[in-house]
């Protein structure tokens, strides 16, 4: 068979690129079967949801994490036109001193101009964390996660230029700041509540003194140690300086992402002894979409779907506590500088040792599928929450009371600040996700609802489903649902109203 010219040539090219890894990364799928995870609703199917990209959306609960750009173990250029179409305002960015002063006194700000650039106008609000070191100073600490923070006079001179420097530059672009990173992890044992309090407080006051309506996260706390935390916030509020600040952030990786609330509440009570004002965000989180490949989290079977589930449930049970949620990472990051070669495959986007974006994952649809709901029009229904026992059920409330089931629920309640239409989110949080799409049917009364036509949502797929008359009945306020398919991702019980599917 004869070729013609044109196609022959098209056909070298793909096979060259394929040979030589550089192919063509998988655009996002915007169809209603964009993830079918094999899940079996027995009800009647009416479309998926409809994404919202940032543009769209005014504000919202959300952060999502592009790090790492600062020490090349990620390329913005592959992944950034993925990130408008995930619908999250916020992006979080590190700094990198190192690398933007390889001579003593002179900035290259090249790289990071281009990225912030960018990110600004696609109408992304960046926040940029100020962190690691500089080996150029004697005590300067590092470039590498858990270096040691700078020390000597001359170091913590050259920081502070930096700092001053980088905060001139940005003023008018970036509103939103964070101070170093996981400091109480460390090659440098040094790292001490106390250094670290110092250094949030020189940061803080030269951010604030060239951009006063800047707000900064201090803390940045790796894990939640209260001890640690307790004595930094002591510090900062003996020297006034506490209430400067607008967040304390903290990372705090779990396999079970409902499991750590408790300590949440504790880090919350924590600070509130020194500062009702200053609020808590969860800066860095995320799972693994492959098991046993390095990084927090690691030592478990994850798949694909276990990812998607964990992101779904970090981001409702921190929206269901009224805490920023932020989302790690955009894409697999590609630990290349060291003598271990290793992804961390925390993305959304899957990726390969040469940094390319390849395919966005199942959890890129499930983040999708949040962010095109539950925007700056909800507010949350506080008095919500799963009981088993009728001696719980207040008559002012809204209680979600389950019978005939031996799992324990997550359960959290919004409505729109508008119509006052509500929607609920479920799941079963007594155990770290699985790999499994088994559906268990449960019995449950919401009290004091307000739904003219509830539907099902399964957040993994986005696909909305019809809930059938005779699966709920409806007496005044009062919502009696049966047999209704739950398991452990987030589904959601919502006015129709509340949810726009394709």
């Amino acid at each position: 068979m004869k070729l013609n010219k044109n196609l022959k040539s098209f056909l070298l090219l793909f096979i060259f690129l394929a040979y030589h890894n550089i192919g063509f990364s998988q655009k996002i799928d915007t169809t209603r079967n964009r993830v079918d995870t094999g899940i079996k609703i027995p009800f009647t199917y009416l479309g998926t949801l409809k994404p919202k990209n940032t543009n769209e959306i005014k504000s919202s609960n959300w952060l999502l994490g592009c790090e790492t750009l600062d020490r090349d173990y990620a390329n913005y250029d592959a992944y950034k036109d993925y990130l408008v179409p995930l619908g999250i305002k916020k992006i979080r960015l590190q700094g990198g001193w190192d690398k933007t002063e390889k001579v003593k006194g002179v900035y290259d700000w090249a790289w990071l101009d281009y990225i912030i650039n960018d990110a600004v106008s696609k109408g992304l609000s960046p926040w940029l964390q100020l962190s690691y070191g500089n080996h150029l100073y004697q005590g300067g600490g590092g470039a590498n996660l858990g270096a040691g923070m700078p020390h000597s006079e001359e170091a913590l001179k050259a920081w502070d230029k930096w700092v001053a420097a980088a905060v001139n530059r940005y003023k008018t672009k970036v509103f939103d700041w964070e101070i170093w990173n996981e400091p109480n992890f460390g090659d440098n044992t040094d790292n001490t509540p106390e250094k670290t309090a110092a250094l949030n407080i020189r940061t803080i006051d030269i951010i604030k003194k060239t951009q006063s309506n800047a707000k900064v996260s201090g803390l940045a706390i790796g894990h939640i140690n209260l001890a640690y935390a307790d004595e930094f916030f002591k510090i900062l509020y003996k020297k006034k300086k506490l209430d400067l600040f607008d967040n304390m952030t903290y990372h705090d990786y779990v396999y079970n992402p409902d499991s750590n609330y408790g300590k949440v509440e504790l880090l919350r009570l924590t600070l509130q002894k020194y500062s009702t004002k200053v609020k808590l965000r969860q800066g860095e989180n995320g799972a693994p979409s492959e098991p046993r490949l390095g990084g927090a989290l690691a030592d478990h079977d994850w798949s694909e779907l276990s990812q998607a589930k964990w992101n779904t449930r970090r981001m409702l049970g921190d929206l269901g506590h009224d805490i920023e949620s932020s989302v790690f990472t955009i894409i697999e990051i590609a630990y290349t500088a060291g003598p271990i070669q290793k992804l961390n495959v925390k993305g959304l986007i899957k990726s390969d040792s040469t940094k390319k974006a390849l395919r966005p994952k199942v959890a890129y649809y499930a983040v999708q599928n949040i962010t095109s709901i539950f925007d700056d029009s909800f507010q949350r229904i506080k008095s919500t929450h799963p009981t088993f026992n009728t001696n719980d059920i207040p008559t002012n409330g809204n209680v979600l009371y389950s019978t005939g089931s031996d799992r324990s629920f997550a359960v959290y309640g919004y409505e729109n600040k508008d119509s006052k239409k509500q929607l609920f989110t479920i799941w079963v949080d007594d155990y770290l996700p699985t790999n499994s799409i088994e559906t268990k049917d449960i019995n449950f009364t919401i009290l004091n609802g307000n739904m003219d036509n509830p539907v099902y949502v399964d957040i993994i797929t986005g696909k909305v489903y019809e809930i059938p008359k005779s699966n709920w009945t409806k007496t005044g306020i009062k919502y009696i649902f049966k047999n209704i398919p739950v398991y452990d991702a987030p589904i959601l019980i919502a006015d129709k109203s509340l949810v726009k599917y394709q």
